[in-house]
């Protein structure tokens, strides 16, 4: 069991190194304001 934890923690480790260095976290007040606007039209 323990080194299936340690594998799995390792995956998500990789994971999260890889998706900051691809610029996943680049735009930090987007996500957050995009749920304001409306972009349907009536």
């Amino acid at each position: 069991m323990i080194i299936a934890s340690v594998s799995v923690a390792a995956l998500f480790l990789g994971a999260f190194i890889w998706s900051v260095k691809s610029n996943q976290f680049e735009d930090k007040k987007g996500s957050a304001l995009r749920m304001l606007y409306d972009d349907e039209q009536k």
